[in-house]
């Protein structure tokens, strides 16, 4: 039987679950909390049912999930996340760049990167990072300080995972100067990220050892399972580039954050419109 999970920031509104009810194969549906309807679905969903019904909520400001036939909430030991545009709201090289004026050149490749649109995400992160040569080391300060937020529902979705006893874990293909303060900040139990070359004050223009990139997240989060004595099924993954899918693959539970198009497409769930903290009512946590 598969599951559909209808989450709002308020209230999923009746006219919606009445819809979804007289349109498709419902067996049943049970709401977790006022904000969140769970459906049991007499059928498989193709992936044209899946637009369908996402195409629907969103008319009505409500998410979606699409839980695995072999979801178990039970099962979730370890949280992780993508850091820019997911956790937080910015994409840190993107400012950088604003920083020094070339904020249009950079951004036009991450955008393209994040996307799908460039294959290989090394490759677009060092041609972004070249740009940042002799910029000053002085401005990862001033974005972290000035620009840099946490997405709402990140707190609390982490102080809750951590009540639970879940491991925290933060994978970005961005760079350590971030990930370790906002490790720091929220206690989190493991960051790896890329680390920008700074030599007399300014940056070089290059990246130091190998590249955090799709792959080496998914490998991240495979290891931290493995630590826990866990399978993949464990890991709960949230992101909202094309470099965050090989993770979400092999993950019990992958949310799309205002995710791009292809990530949209291909992830259990999609949010947006709630909080990160929207996930939380399908482990029924007040």
């Amino acid at each position: 039987m598969n599951r559909l999970i209808l989450t709002h920031l308020s209230e999923v509104p009746q006219t919606l679950v009445k819809k979804i009810n007289q349109q498709y194969a419902v067996h049943s549906h049970k709401a977790l909390s006022l904000k969140t309807i769970e459906f049991q679905l007499g059928g498989p969903y193709d992936s044209n049912m899946k637009r369908e019904i996402q195409q629907l909520a969103f008319q009505f400001a409500t998410d979606t999930i699409f839980l695995k036939e072999t979801f178990n909430p039970n099962q979730i030991r370890l949280l992780a996340f993508d850091m820019d545009s997911t956790l937080i709201n910015i994409e840190c090289i993107d400012e950088i760049a604003r920083q020094c004026g070339k904020v249009e050149e950079v951004s036009r490749i991450t955008e393209a990167s994040m996307r799908g649109e460039i294959k290989n995400f090394s490759e677009s992160l060092i041609a972004r990072v070249k740009l940042l040569k002799e910029v000053p080391a002085s401005d990862l300060e001033t974005v972290y300080k000035e620009r840099l937020q946490l997405n709402p529902g990140a707190k609390n979705l982490i102080q809750v995972a951590q009540i639970m006893g879940w491991k925290t874990l933060l994978v970005s293909g961005g760079f350590t100067f971030f990930t370790n303060k906002i490790k720091e900040l929220l206690q989190l139990d493991e960051s790896h990220s890329n680390t920008l070359e700074i030599i007399d004050g300014y940056l070089t223009g290059h990246v130091i050892g190998p590249i955090v990139d799709g792959a080496a997240k998914a490998n991240f989060v495979k290891t931290a399972c493995e630590r826990l004595g866990l399978s993949t099924q464990a890991a709960l993954v949230m992101g909202d580039g094309s470099n965050d899918l090989p993770m979400m693959e092999i993950a019990g539970l992958s949310i799309g954050y205002q995710p791009k198009p292809i990530v949209q497409e291909k992830a259990d769930g999609t949010f947006q419109f709630v909080g990160l903290d929207g996930v939380l009512d399908l482990f029924q946590v007040n």
